[in-house]
């Protein structure tokens, strides 16, 4: 298990090491100490979901779901607060996706070596990261070259 951060163009900017078994997610994230600073002036917007809960890193502000209180339900307002979010989540959720396109990732490591595990995952988020910045240029050139078939120059 790993603890993943992803931004808004679903690239993969943090990675945890690999823990082995059911280790909750805010254990990893508290072992891990990641530091979220206000680089640049900019102010780091931390999505995160329920299994967080409780996890306040310095630097970040915390956004996450209301929880249904026992007993009670929630009002239309936390409601479409929570779909908001959901759907700001989907990003990181399709980050996650893209990199278990890469096989090795989902099945079981069977080695001996355990950092093998870690350097699987490490280079998976790579070629993850590399994907999407040559789907991008690739996207450029094929826009560029559709303008100049389209709009001839002359």
């Amino acid at each position: 298990m790993n603890v993943l951060v992803a931004d808004e163009a679903r690239r993969i900017l943090f990675l945890s090491q690999t823990y082995e078994g059911s280790a909750h997610d805010k254990r990893i994230a508290d072992e891990e100490a990641i530091v979220f600073g206000s680089e640049f002036g900019k102010t780091v917007e931390l999505l995160q979901d329920l299994g967080f809960q409780g996890y306040a890193p310095e630097g970040a502000v915390v956004i996450q779901p209301v929880k249904k209180p026992r007993g009670k339900s929630l009002t239309d307002a936390q409601k479409q607060s929570n779909r908001e979010l959901s759907r700001a989540r989907v990003v990181i959720e399709h980050a996650i996706g893209g990199v278990k396109t890469w096989r090795i990732v989902k099945e079981q490591i069977r080695s001996w070596c355990h950092a093998l595990r870690d350097r699987v995952m490490y280079l998976a988020c790579g070629l993850h990261n590399f994907r999407l910045q040559c789907r991008e240029i690739l996207s450029n050139v094929v826009d560029e070259e559709v303008q100049r078939i389209l709009i001839p120059v002359g």
